[in-house]
């Protein structure tokens, strides 16, 4: 009998994203399910039931999806980005239940689609799932392309009544742009349709990153605009590793996580994972371990993640486990693990002329 590419990919994961001493397979998997619980019958993946859904949260839980092995959920996530995509190849930034609430663009949002599509095709093999959501990342990157400054850096969005942009380049956004135009030129590749203007924007939006941060929007007082640049694949190396060390007391609360901001006293599941994702791209598998590991006070009995803690009074906040928080842990599982066919989707990034990347102090 001939084994399918899905039938082949659960059979690749029987073992599955773990962390020895930390998460076991089962454990990990009892989280997917508990993401497939929170997916409307539309095939969107809400913050948490009843709320919100943007393109980019949605899709990095998908990417869960694939991991834990409830591929006919991910792709069932794929297909409702698929329907929702509007015809300038956009997504609005805000959903409930199947409503618009806010039609704008954002332009991070609409990449990252690259990046699911990418993984779940590494994970399963299935050609005909890249052929059929090739028109939706043609559509989406070729809008993101749209948003480049002359500098390199990216626009943050539009309002998509007007298309008038909005001039402010993050460097959050960015540094995961970076990432999914990368996926996005594997995927043209692998089909035989490569797009040289994507790779090009690219590679100046990596200098941009590396040789000019100045240009962007200073770094927020949130984490992310700490290690995206690191997450994303722009700044690796030793230059990576400097990165993480500058900011690393002011975020990384030792036994308790990562603050998503710097003053406060809040630690978040989705943000320590992500950093551990980060370090483990840079090689850091112990840290990565010990980060996902110091955020397992979140986890809850049916497998789910709540979103932070309070720590100076102990209160979990805000109260709601977040679909996507739950995704980040099992991304970064998987790459810990290195268990599925797709672990490497944050690690295996690279700057286009495949040397680790510089960045200024």
């Amino acid at each position: 009998m001939t084994t399918t590419p899905i039938e082949g990919a659960r059979t690749r994961i029987e073992s599955g994203p773990h962390i020895p001493g930390v998460l076991t397979v089962e454990q990990v998997h009892r989280t997917g399910r508990a993401i497939t619980a929170m997916q409307e019958n539309s095939g969107a993946l809400p913050w948490f039931p009843g709320g919100q859904t943007d393109a980019w949260d949605h899709i990095e839980s998908a990417m869960a999806l694939s991991a834990t092995g409830f591929l006919a959920e991910a792709e069932a996530a794929y297909a409702w980005s698929a329907r929702m995509q509007r015809p300038d190849g956009s997504w609005p930034i805000k959903v409930v239940d199947g409503q618009i609430v806010d039609p704008g663009i954002d332009s991070n949002f609409c990449a990252y689609l690259a990046v699911g599509v990418w993984h779940h095709y590494l994970i399963t093999g299935d050609r005909g799932f890249l052929d059929r959501m090739w028109s939706t990342v043609w559509s989406a990157v070729n809008l993101v392309g749209r948003f480049q400054r002359p500098d390199g850096a990216f626009r943050w969005g539009a309002d998509h009544r007007t298309h008038a942009m909005f001039d402010e380049a993050l460097i959050t956004g960015n540094a995961s742009i970076y990432q999914a135009l990368g996926c996005g030129v594997a995927i043209a590749d692998e089909l035989g349709q490569p797009e040289p203007a994507w790779q090009q924007a690219r590679a100046v939006l990596g200098a941009a990153l590396r040789e000019t941060p100045e240009i962007f929007e200073p770094p927020s007082d949130h984490s992310m605009d700490w290690y995206y640049p690191v997450l994303g694949g722009a700044v690796r190396g030793r230059a990576g590793e400097a990165l993480i060390a500058q900011r690393w007391d002011e975020f990384v609360v030792p036994g308790l996580g990562a603050r998503c901001v710097d003053h406060r006293p809040w630690v978040t599941g989705a943000e320590t994972s992500e950093l551990a994702l980060a370090l483990e791209a840079l090689g850091d598998t112990a840290a990565a371990t010990a980060l996902v590991s110091s955020i397992q006070h979140l986890r809850d009995p049916d497998g789910s993640y709540w979103t932070g803690l309070v720590y100076d009074d102990g209160k979990r906040w805000p109260v709601e486990k977040s679909c996507w928080t739950s995704a980040a842990v099992v991304l970064a599982a998987d790459a810990i693990s290195r268990a599925t066919p797709g672990n490497g989707i944050f690690r295996d990034v690279r700057p286009p002329d495949g040397k680790p990347g510089q960045v200024s102090s």
